[in-house]
């Protein structure tokens, strides 16, 4: 039946693969003492990661070259890594197989070494200790793959009389690991569709016990993140969209939380980041992603103003406290992906990168609108749309109209280079946002079937 499109088809896909940038690089971001910076090149499957000191006018350090490491295999997967406190070794977990099963290898960054040491049958999910010398991973089910075991590993020693710390024995719920932004504890986070629990440990002290936040309870999710004296936590108690509170390290109980962010029924509250001087939170309304700078210290607040009707936004890479600048990364279905430096004490925001749309791709010739279209039950729902400049607007363009929402998430108003091959032939692409409302809205759809 689609015999006849067949040269259109490899037209198209030549089209669509002539505006992606082959040779690429992310954003470095400063960890202490180095950049970190992923490298892409053209004709090459896998990416490089590297890292240069105290700037990114010094030397480029490989810390992994993938594409080497993929040499001799059908298949080859990275999933991440973690540096170590002193900055000086290197984890990370590879699988060549395909089956998410992967190994843990260690490289010394200061000589280059690879080490003979590994840790088998692991997941992507590790976290150094502070003493650079104990690793925590997490293993999974050998039938299920739910990811179920955390294991304690000192370098130098045989990986199978690791120390099984936490085991997660109830089938629906998955747990990882992972270290604070402030380095000091390693967490432990168990979560299923409707419950979540998180454990914590002195990063300075990897042998010693891990401690509950808060106990699970059926419908309670909660996150966790910790600054100075406090842990803040992100939850749903008695708060369907969620609301922000902190507690006092050593009184995690749900009776010492003080409130920080209230509950509101039309703002779902989506996540926070910790700054020495600011608190931020992201924040969905309406289907669109808000960020609100509030100052510690009780100063005005502010949101931050990102200049067209209809985008999406998140958090990019924010590691450092000490800082009034905020990482933040940003798309709408006119703009590539792009990643600002905004300093919240001038409120003057810098464009570090933007994704670069090869082919004569110019965003000036195309428009986003948002438009509202109005449910049975009188709900209005949002909706972004996208079309070639100079469309006129008279009933006989094809549309393709796209919508998804289920568990909380909604499509978002990004930025797609495929959809160009459609909208420089005339169509109007739109997306309805039919999740876009917070949790009220999921527990609607809940009711009437998903989307």
């Amino acid at each position: 039946m689609m015999a006849h499109t067949k040269d259109f088809q490899e037209n198209l896909f030549q089209e669509i693969k002539g505006r992606i940038k082959e040779t690429d690089q992310s954003v470095p971001v400063k960890r202490d003492d180095y950049f970190y910076y992923t490298r892409m090149e053209e004709g090459k499957q896998y990416p490089i990661y590297c890292r240069r000191k105290d700037s990114m006018e010094t030397d480029e350090i490989v810390m992994l070259n993938v594409n080497q490491l993929a040499e001799g295999h059908e298949f080859c997967s990275v999933g991440g890594y973690a540096v170590s406190f002193d900055q000086e070794l290197l984890a990370y977990p590879m699988d060549t197989v395909g089956r998410r099963k992967y190994t843990i290898y260690f490289k010394n960054l200061l000589t280059g070494e690879t080490l003979l040491e590994i840790i088998p049958d692991t997941t992507p999910s590790l976290a150094w200790a502070n003493d650079n010398q104990t690793l925590f991973y997490v293993k999974q089910h050998p039938q299920t793959l739910r990811f179920y075991q955390v294991y304690r590993h000192e370098l130098g020693t045989d990986p199978s009389n690791d120390l099984l710390v936490y085991e997660e024995k109830d089938e629906e719920f998955n747990c990882y690991v992972f270290k604070t932004k402030s380095k000091k504890f390693i967490m432990i986070a168990s979560h299923q569709t409707l419950s979540s629990e998180y454990r914590f440990l002195e990063a300075d002290h990897p042998d010693g016990v891990f401690k509950i936040v808060s106990p699970r309870e059926e419908n309670h999710e909660y996150s966790v993140d910790h600054y100075k004296d406090h842990f803040y936590i992100r939850t749903n108690d008695q708060a369907k969209n969620f609301r922000l509170m902190k507690t006092p390290v050593d009184q995690t109980g749900k009776e010492h939380w003080r409130e920080l962010i209230p509950h509101r029924t039309d703002v779902f509250l989506r996540g926070f980041e910790l700054f020495k001087d600011h608190l931020v939170v992201s924040e969905r309304k309406d289907g669109l992603t808000l960020m609100r700078i509030i100052p510690w210290k009780g100063g005005e607040e502010h949101e931050l103003d990102f200049g067209e009707p209809t985008y999406a936004a998140d958090f990019h890479a924010n590691p450092k406290f000490d800082t009034p600048l905020l990482h933040y990364q940003y798309t709408s279905m006119t703009t590539p992906d792009s990643v600002y430096e905004y300093n919240m004490n001038t409120r003057k925001k810098k464009l570090l990168k933007q994704e670069e749309i090869l082919g004569g791709f110019k965003p000036e010739n195309y428009t986003t609108e948002r438009l509202w279209a109005k449910a049975e039950d009188g709900v209005k729902i949002p909706l972004s749309i996208v079309y070639r400049k100079g469309l006129k607007k008279d009933g006989s363009n094809p549309l393709l109209l796209y919508g998804y929402g289920s568990y909380g998430h909604t499509m978002t108003a990004d930025f797609d280079s495929q959809r160009l091959s459609l909208i420089d032939r005339g169509f109007v692409y739109a997306i309805a946002h039919i999740r876009g409302g917070g949790r009220r809205w999921e527990d609607i759809g809940t009711k009437r079937g998903n989307c």
